[in-house]
C-alpha cells in the first residue's frame, strides 16, 4: 500500500468518527517488543579483585539508614553494605574512600537524575561484578524493582523520626519524578523532614534489596526478572536501535517524563509504517 492510500484510509477514519479512528490505529498498531525469558546468571572469574561476602540484608538496611545523616542517600546505601565488607577483610576493603559517595545526593549533586540510593547500589554491583553482561543484568533488575514497587516498606530498628512515611510508586528511577509521586501520595513538600525520613528509609531498603541480589548472584541461584516494561516496550519499537526511527536507547518508563500527544495517538502509528528507516 502506497503512502498516500494510507493517508486515504485515515480520512475516511476521521470521517467515520471515533471508531473508525480506533480501528486504524489498532490496525496499523507496531508490535510490542517481545517478553524476555529468565535467565541464570553464573559469576565467573572475577576481572577484578575485590571479592563479596555473604551479608545478612536486614543489618545493611539499618546500617544505611543509619548513615543517611552522614552523607545523604547514595552514600548510604553504598556504605551499608562496603562497610561490612571492609570489617571482614580489612586491608584495602577498610581504605576504600567512602566519602567520595557523597556526592550523589538529591540525584546527583541535587541535580534530580539517578536516584542516590539507587546510584550506590549499582556501584556496589559494579564493585563486585566485573562481567558487563551479569552486571546490567544486577541493574535493571533492580532499577526495574524500584519503579514498579510500593516503597519504602523499610522499618528500621530505631527510628531517626516517629513517623511513617506513605509508601508510593514512583514509576522512574530519578530522584525528582520519585518525590514528585511520593509528595503526591504524602501529601509533605520536598524540604519537608517526612521526606527526608522517607528517603533515609528507602535508602535502608535499596541497601537491603542489592544485598539480597548480590548474596543469591555469588550463591549461584540468581535468575533474572527483568521485563520490558509496557510503556517503554511501546516506544522502542519504533525508536529503539530496531525501529525505523533509531533515536533512543533507554530502558526506564517512558511515561514518567513524556506523554504522547493526540496526534501521535491517533496517527503515530500509521505515519510509522509507511515511514522510510533513517
Amino acid at each position: 500500500m502506497k503512502r498516500r492510500s494510507a493517508m486515504k484510509i485515515a480520512a475516511g477514519a476521521i470521517i467515520g468518527g471515533g471508531a473508525g479512528v480506533l480501528t486504524l490505529t489498532q490496525a496499523f498498531k507496531p508490535e510490542p517488543l517481545p517478553e524476555k525469558k529468565p535467565q541464570k546468571l553464573e559469576p565467573g572469574k572475577s576481572e577484578n579483585n575485590w571479592k563479596y561476602a555473604y551479608l545478612d540484608p536486614a543489618i545493611s538496611g539499618q546500617i544505611a539508614y543509619d548513615q543517611y545523616s552522614v552523607g545523604s542517600c547514595m552514600y548510604a546505601s553504598f556504605y551499608g553494605v562496603a562497610s561490612q565488607i571492609a570489617e571482614k577483610f580489612g586491608g584495602e576493603y577498610a581504605s576504600f574512600p567512602f566519602d567520595m559517595m557523597k556526592y550523589g545526593h538529591g540525584g546527583v549533586g541535587g541535580f534530580g537524575t539517578l536516584c542516590g540510593a539507587l546510584n550506590g547500589a549499582a556501584a556496589l554491583i559494579g564493585l563486585f561484578v566485573g562481567d558487563k553482561k551479569m552486571r546490567d543484568s544486577l541493574i535493571n533488575d533492580l532499577f526495574q524493582w524500584y519503579e514498579n514497587t510500593q516503597l519504602p516498606v523499610f522499618k528500621p530498628r530505631k527510628a531517626v523520626m516517629d513517623y511513617t512515611p506513605a509508601s508510593s510508586v514512583s514509576h522512574s528511577t530519578l530522584c525528582h519524578a520519585s518525590t514528585i509521586n511520593w509528595g503526591k501520595a504524602s501529601g509533605f513538600k520536598i524540604d519537608s523532614d517526612e521526606r527526608k525520613e522517607r528517603c533515609r528509609r528507602l535508602s535502608g531498603e535499596v541497601a537491603a534489596k542489592v544485598t539480597t541480589s548480590l548474596n543469591s548472584f555469588f550463591n549461584d541461584d540468581y535468575v533474572t526478572v527483568y521485563q520490558n516494561n509496557d510503556n517503554a516496550g511501546t516506544c522502542l519499537t519504533c525508536h529503539g536501535k530496531e525501529g525505523k526511527l533509531n533515536n533512543i536507547s533507554g530502558k526506564m518508563d517512558c511515561n514518567s517524563c513524556h506523554t504522547k500527544s493526540v496526534a501521535h495517538k491517533l496517527f503515530g502509528d500509521v505515519h510509522y509504517k509507511y515511514m522510510k528507516a533513517k
